[in-house]
């Protein structure tokens, strides 16, 4: 619901005095009708009557109350709205999760997907990304940098370097002006790459190792 809507409804219902009896039970049904509810993305995917792709990025990353409510969604294909009753479904939309898995998630949720893992790509699609993503940087730095990060994710690390990851890297590196990487730029520019101390420990012992 819009509470500022509400309270402008209220304040213009009141006239010269406060609402009562009839009057109030009249205004009370009008401030809770649908013309006050603000839909949000999951409501707007329930009521639409077109085909819909409802995307629920990082998953992992809602809270409890968030991931209870989706139980109801992925179920039923309704939502339940307080003083308005549920509202269900027109047309069923498909409906995707994305998960970095940095929290497990409830096994009844689990239960309603379908589950499909993604592996990092391979270095000949990520550097291709790489040069997709960042105009400018050459395909010696884009391979070179690629392979680096794909053997620091073979570290125990705490965080592992994504794809976004990458591409900072890489655009940092050309905006610094560097064509590679030796072991001093490693050493000025990992923390793009790296956000924990024990992790750029770990990977500046292992580039200088090899």
């Amino acid at each position: 619901m819009s509470p500022r809507s509400q309270l402008l409804r209220i304040t213009y219902g009141r006239g010269d005095g406060a609402p009562t009896g009839d009057s109030w039970d009249k205004l009370h049904d009008d401030i809770f009708s649908s013309e006050y509810l603000l839909t949000r993305p999951l409501l707007e995917a329930i009521s639409s009557d077109e085909p819909t792709v409802l995307l629920i990025d990082e998953i992992d990353k809602v809270d409890f109350e968030f991931e209870a409510l989706l139980l109801e969604v992925l179920s039923d294909f309704q939502v339940s709205v307080p003083e308005l009753g549920t509202v269900t479904a027109v047309r069923r939309p498909y409906v995707v999760l994305t998960s970095n898995n940095t929290r497990e998630l409830s096994e009844a949720l689990k239960r309603r997907c379908l589950y499909l893992h993604m592996d990092y790509p391979d270095v000949e699609r990520e550097r291709d990304i790489v040069l997709a993503r960042v105009p400018g940087v050459s395909r010696e730095l884009a391979d070179q940098l690629v392979r680096i990060v794909r053997s620091l994710r073979q570290l125990d690390l705490r965080k592992p370097p994504a794809i976004s990851e990458t591409l900072d890297w890489a655009q940092a590196l050309l905006e610094l002006g560097h064509a590679s990487i030796d072991a001093e730029t490693a050493k000025a520019t990992l923390s793009v790459v790296l956000k924990h101390r024990s992790d750029l420990a770990k990977a500046l012992a292992h580039l200088e190792a090899s």
